[in-house]
């Protein structure tokens, strides 16, 4: 059975994480000054590193090559080449106890946990206990976590990881040093999703890659098993393929569609839009998307300099186009027409007639 891409190029190094770069230098600070932390807390959007970090501070703490080479321990960072940090990579190593929350919420499984990181490492120099989807435990159960997490013995660490950190209790989260995790700019998925490609001899055009960079949504896991998806479609993947996969419209669609609203072409906007519905496209996808871009056009409109933002998430032809379309618009009637889309955004996610709604927001605004 094929290894997944996600999986398949895991970051094996702090260094090698995407966008994280203010988590890596203080960890890897820690790891250089020896002061790696008893409780972590990372938290933020699904598929941005949470639990890979996790593994990579369980390295780091028993990588036999740092602890007996203090000038390579220096560079903070894991070997990935002793047997350590071979077994935490093949997911065998016995001082590693990976816990699902989400499947392991009760009072009785902390209770577990409680026992068993009293006794010593089998083979390590720490026990590590990954603890994902943590805000899914139960309140009996983080109350009977809390000594552990303040007092753990000396031999163990514990990261915690969640994508709700807004219901994790406060004195959970005062226990352990917190790390956010941030959404992945579009670029930065590209370029990851292009050494991929790349490596995999996947033929996929830019713009096709764009898109499934975008699909993602700031999650670069999510981005990686779409690719791995369409990677078996066909031997050249261009942006039409993609778009029938995923069904997502590539960025260009989403600005010409804009581009009509903006210019109150209601015909025009009124046959593209029938286009894209005939295309099979989804179009609560799409209303998404021109909600998205219509709030960048009117951030440009109002404050040109929020350009320089924008630059993480478009290209620079885009970010031209963008502009274009922002001198031509007006702010009243951009504000109006977010917010009509958005309502309409609402309407078509529970209707069975989802072009309806975007239709009515079109003659609405633009007759």
């Amino acid at each position: 059975m094929a290894l997944a891409l996600y999986r398949k190029y895991r970051p094996k190094l702090l260094s090698e994480l995407v966008g994280q770069e203010t988590n890596v230098e203080i960890l890897k600070n820690a790891a250089r000054q020896n002061r790696l932390g008893h409780a972590y807390l990372f938290y933020g959007s699904r598929g941005t590193g949470k639990t890979t970090t996790a593994r990579l501070i369980a390295k780091l703490l028993n990588c036999e090559k740092r602890h007996a080479d203090a000038k390579f321990a220096d560079l903070g960072e894991p070997c990935n080449e002793c047997g350590s940090c071979k077994g935490i990579d093949s997911n065998s190593s016995f001082d590693v106890i990976e816990i699902d929350a989400a499947s392991n919420r009760g009072i009785d499984e902390i209770r577990n946990i409680k026992e068993s990181i009293r006794s010593a490492p089998v083979g390590s120099k720490y026990k590590v206990y990954i603890i994902d989807e943590v805000h899914m435990l139960t309140g009996p159960a983080f109350n009977a976590l809390l000594k552990t997490l303040e007092e753990p013995p000396a031999h163990a660490v514990i990261v915690m990881a969640t994508t709700e950190y807004e219901k994790l209790p406060a004195t959970i989260t005062s226990r352990a040093q917190r790390f956010l995790f941030k959404k992945l700019p579009k670029t930065k998925i590209m370029e990851k999703l292009a050494g991929i490609a790349k490596a995999e001899k996947i033929d996929i055009e830019p713009a096709a890659l764009e898109l499934v960079a975008a699909a993602g949504e700031g999650s670069l896991r999510d981005s990686e098993s779409l690719l791995d998806q369409i990677a078996s479609f066909q031997s050249k993947i261009d942006l039409e393929t993609a778009e029938r996969l995923t069904g997502r419209v590539g960025l260009k669609k989403v600005e010409e569609f804009a581009s009509y609203i903006i210019k109150n072409d209601l015909k025009g906007a009124l046959d593209y839009l029938a286009t894209i519905n005939e295309e099979g496209h989804n179009l609560v996808q799409l209303a998404k998307d021109l909600i998205h871009y219509l709030r960048k056009v009117l951030s440009i409109k109002l404050n040109p300099g929020m350009e320089n933002v924008f630059q993480s998430e478009l290209t620079n032809d885009e970010i031209v186009k963008l502009k274009k379309l922002a001198m031509e618009a007006e702010v009243q009637k951009t504000v109006k027409l977010i917010k009509s889309f958005i309502r309409a955004y609402s309407e078509m996610r529970y209707s069975p007639f989802a072009i309806v709604p975007l239709e009515v927001c079109l003659a609405e605004n633009l007759g």
